[in-house]
């Protein structure tokens, strides 16, 4: 292992290790404009340049190797003047756009020309000015800006799996953009702006918004899909103007999808702020009160067993564990979270979890993807199949239907036959399997949504056991969820009622349940809905809860991988809406039922003594590996994908107008005009 000294300092580090990144490891900083650790290195800013004793000229730090008894300087007057002569080069064509540049305040350029610039330019010529790019609804160009670091290309071309953009011409021309002036159409399209050095790459909803100083800054969690992805949710006056992803090596790195960035403006419209009660077969506004005294009356003349409640694909878990003890206070166990019908066996932890964990699938050696569709379903996991792929070139099959994933897969079959002959041992995919040190199987909801999901979830087992994916310290066993509630619902046991019952019941608590069939409730079915969205399922209901997003308030969800995590209150909730477990505590009062807890700490011990998931946050808790399934006939049908466009999915995004403009330019053809959202 080389040892060197870096301003002084001994370290020794790994073979193949960079200057630049053995400088880090002694917390010395070494400005660069091109080189980003998530990257592949292309040297060609030189901001990094650094003096190495006898070497003739700078060298570019992220590019050269450390050697033994290397000595670096990483601030002598070299270097300095190397520097000094980069920055110079840089701004020879980079316009005075910083009053009204997004990137004011977060740049790049403007922070490393204070520090390491000079203090003048000895050029006179006129600046190049470069033709802006239509990159689609989501990203402004300005390409005049650009430096040509090529993080967006790299970024695509290594992270996103797309070729849309790349460099164009030679010299003076030479230019970033798309190759055939297309739109990016990558769903992590929107971390190009967040890499990008300067402000040649910005967020077109977030045009002309806010400065970095005047927000207030939050850390939280994603719910656009079940990944679990680190936020930072940025406010101002009361107001979410944008989401940025937080690091986290674990589950997103530091990426984040572009429906978690941008689907945001859809928390303004269509919101519930106060409660609603139907008078005459019309919903009515009303007070707090006057909905709690409705409630009270209907279920002090309900059966017991015919009260249900379903949460929905938001619905955090400190509210899902206030429900769950409300219905059991009336002797009720008709819970459900499976809106979509998915049928498979909820006794086992390990069969409905994603047991290898997201930043395991860079040890997987073969992948096996069963009725699932991960660039829709969950990005960032999509992405961490390609880094595999790209690391390692691994064997990745897919069942089901085909489609582009970014990564080439080998085509296996569409439905359960396919599933049932591979388990037998049969074909060449089997053969890959049977070799395989660390093979896993992902499976979608897809494979599960079906009336014969449980004998699918059994086959799928066997195919796990068959090759042995399961074995002492690993386990290649995945279901991958869509919703951001479903495991933090499993966990807490809020499932197994039976849902055409409930639908034809006496009273029907939705939380937040705006994917079920609205059309199959009983018209005699009294209708409790308490969510934050007025969609279909609030049209239906004959009282209205005003509950609070995920941005306003306190919650505990937990991820695919069984890992809780915690978000944090960004804003209040409008009007007269409040946190959803406090309603629902409440209302356990109202109806003479208290609940026994008065805050968030007293509901989370609960929590916590009920499962230990909720006691060890941002932890995975292997699962102990238990049959599961039912072994019998499966049906012949093709295994289907449960999300058909990804700009939306949830009532969040459904009221978004920056996603319906991503639906009509990327998915129904048609490219409308684009401009600042506000």
């Amino acid at each position: 292992m080389p040892k060197l000294t870096i301003d002084g300092m001994e370290v020794t580090v790994e073979p193949g290790t960079s200057i630049i990144q053995a400088a880090e490891q002694l917390g010395i900083e070494i400005p660069r404009f091109c080189y980003h650790d998530k990257l592949s290195v292309p040297a060609n800013c030189r901001m990094c340049l650094v003096e190495v004793e006898k070497s003739p000229k700078p060298v570019a730090s992220c590019a050269m190797p450390c050697a033994e008894d290397m000595k670096v300087h990483t601030n002598s007057p070299q270097a300095q003047k190397a520097r000094k002569g980069v920055i110079e080069m840089l701004l020879i064509n980079h316009p005075l756009d910083c009053p009204i540049c997004d990137q004011g305040g977060e740049c790049d350029l403007q922070d490393q020309t204070v520090a390491f610039g000079f203090d003048r330019s000895r050029y006179r010529e006129e600046k190049r000015a470069v033709k802006d790019k239509d990159l689609g609804p989501l990203i402004k160009t300005t390409m005049t800006r650009c430096i040509h670091c090529t993080r967006c290309v790299r970024f695509g071309d290594e992270i996103a799996g797309i070729d849309e953009m790349g460099v164009l011409n030679r010299g003076e021309h030479l230019e970033i953009g798309t190759y055939v002036q297309q739109m990016v159409t990558s769903e992590l399209s929107g971390n190009i702006i967040d890499i990008c050095p300067v402000g040649a790459l910005t967020s077109k909803p977030y045009e002309f918004t806010a400065r970095p100083w005047e927000l207030r800054k939050v850390e939280s969690i994603d719910v656009s899909d079940a990944v679990g992805s680190n936020i930072r949710i940025d406010t101002r006056s009361g107001a979410v103007l944008r989401v940025l992803p937080r690091l986290h090596e674990g589950v997103n790195e530091e990426w984040i999808s572009d429906k978690a960035r941008f689907c945001i403006d859809g928390l303004k419209n269509q919101r519930l702020d106060r409660p609603y009660v139907r008078v005459n077969g019309k919903l009515e506004p009303a007070s707090w009160n006057q909905a709690f005294a409705e409630i009270t009356e209907k279920l002090a003349n309900a059966d017991g067993k015919k009260i249900g409640a379903v949460a929905g694909d938001l619905a955090d878990c400190e509210s899902m564990a206030a429900l769950k003890d409300l219905l059991a206070a009336y002797g009720s166990k008709n819970l459900e979270c499976r809106q979509d019908g998915a049928q498979f066996d909820v006794s086992q932890a390990c069969g409905w979890r994603f047991n290898t964990t997201i930043a395991g699938i860079e040890n997987a050696d073969v992948i096996l993807l069963v009725g699932t569709n991960p660039r829709h379903e969950a990005a960032l996991v999509n992405a961490r199949i390609r880094k595999t792929w790209l690391a390692k070139r691994i064997k990745i099959g897919v069942i089901g239907q085909q489609v582009d994933l970014n990564y080439p897969v080998k085509y296996l079959g569409a439905g359960p036959e396919t599933l049932a002959e591979l388990a037998s041992g049969k074909g060449a995919f089997a053969e890959i399997l049977s070799k395989a040190q660390n093979p896993m199987i992902i499976v979608g909801q897809g494979a599960l949504s079906r009336d014969d999901g449980m004998e699918i979830h059994a086959l799928v087992r066997a195919v796990a056991e068959k090759f042995n994916m399961v074995k002492e310290g690993w386990n290649g066993f995945n279901v991958l969820h869509t919703q951001a509630s479903r495991v933090g619902a499993l966990e807490l046991g809020f499932v197994g009622g039976d849902l055409e019952k409930m639908l034809k019941g006496d009273v029907l608590y939705l939380l937040g349940a705006d994917e079920i069939p609205v059309g199959s409730i009983g018209k005699d079915n009294f209708v409790i809905y308490q969510g934050h969205h007025g969609d279909a399922a609030a049209a239906r209901a004959d009282v209205i809860l005003p509950g609070a997003a995920y941005t306003e308030k306190n919650a505990t969800y937990v991820n695919v991988e069984g890992r809780a995590q915690q978000a944090k209150q960004a804003i209040f909730p409008p009007g007269e809406a409040r946190e959803d477990w406090k309603i629902i505590r409440a209302l356990s009062e109202a109806v003479g039922k208290t609940l026994p807890y008065d805050d968030i700490a007293q509901l989370r011990a609960r929590m916590a003594k009920a499962n230990p998931v909720f006691a060890n946050i941002d932890t995975v808790q292997p699962a102990a590996w238990k049959p599961f399934g039912k072994d019998g006939k499966h049906d012949a049908a093709p295994f289907s994908l449960v999300i058909s466009n990804f700009y939306m999915t949830d009532v969040i995004s459904r009221a978004s107008r920056v996603m319906e403009e991503c639906t009509a330019a990327f998915l129904n053809g048609t490219k409308e005009k684009t401009g600042t959202h506000g």
